[in-house]
């Protein structure tokens, strides 16, 4: 597969994934929705792992977001737990793999341990360029977009910045991402068509592609499949063509 994934002409540079259908998948099998959670876990490290013969420079995933509070308490602290284990288990292979970690979101909700287990890894990854995993936890785009504007605000009031010379490109460069290219393709799992306020600014000229697979059962093939449909398509970027 992956020779005939490399041939394909015009693939994303950087794809973005709303990982989704961890708890029906688990539910479908009768077991807890954290059963669901550690599979999808799992799912992560093949679509990692495929991701140089895809072609794909550049993967974020949703992996938690300022929403997911809202879902039982022990659900939550087990989310938690396995995110601090997921770095802890993972981190060599990732950085054997030439893979760079980096998070996105807001830290101040989360523990201390795990916030630390994050700046270790992307402090330890930071040398690789491979493949560029970003994951967002404790992340939505609007609350993304205003603590920017709070920064960008800030640095107007100390007199670092001319309110006449804020622009799009400005915001951007106070985004958590302003690190990456924008997203080329979004998909998403688990059959739902919505963005669920996942880089919502990044995402204005993206492709998107909603399938119905549960994400624990997203198969590297499915998503070679996915981009070969992507390097068919004609992006115009609000233009017209002749």
């Amino acid at each position: 597969m992956a020779k005939d994934i490399n041939e394909i002409q015009g693939g994303p540079d950087h794809v973005a994934i709303i990982m989704d259908g961890n708890g029906r998948w688990a539910t479908q099998r009768g077991r807890p929705r954290l059963f669901g959670h550690h599979a999808g876990a799992r799912r992560v490290r093949e679509m990692v792992e495929a991701c140089p013969d895809l072609g794909v420079k550049y993967l974020t995933i949703f992996a938690f977001s300022t929403e997911n509070w809202k879902r039982t308490q022990s659900e939550v602290a087990g989310l938690m737990k396995l995110f601090r284990r997921y770095i802890e288990r993972e981190a060599k292979a990732l950085f054997q793999d030439g893979v760079r970690v980096r998070f996105i979101g807001d830290r101040q909700k989360l523990d201390d341990k795990l916030v630390s287990l994050m700046d270790n890894l992307e402090l330890y990854t930071s040398g690789n360029d491979k493949v560029h995993l970003t994951i967002a936890l404790n992340y939505g785009g609007r609350d993304e977009v205003t603590r920017a504007a709070q920064r960008l605000a800030f640095e107007v009031e100390q007199g670092r910045l001319s309110p006449k010379d804020v622009d799009a490109e400005t915001l951007a460069k106070f985004l958590d991402t302003r690190f990456l290219p924008d997203p080329d393709l979004v998909i998403r799992t688990s059959g739902e068509a919505r963005i669920s306020n996942f880089l919502l600014w990044q995402s204005a000229y993206a492709e998107y592609e909603f399938v119905d697979t549960l994400w624990p059962d997203f198969t590297a093939e499915e998503f070679g499949k996915i981009l070969s449909r992507y390097g068919n398509r004609e992006r115009r970027f609000g233009a017209v063509t002749a």
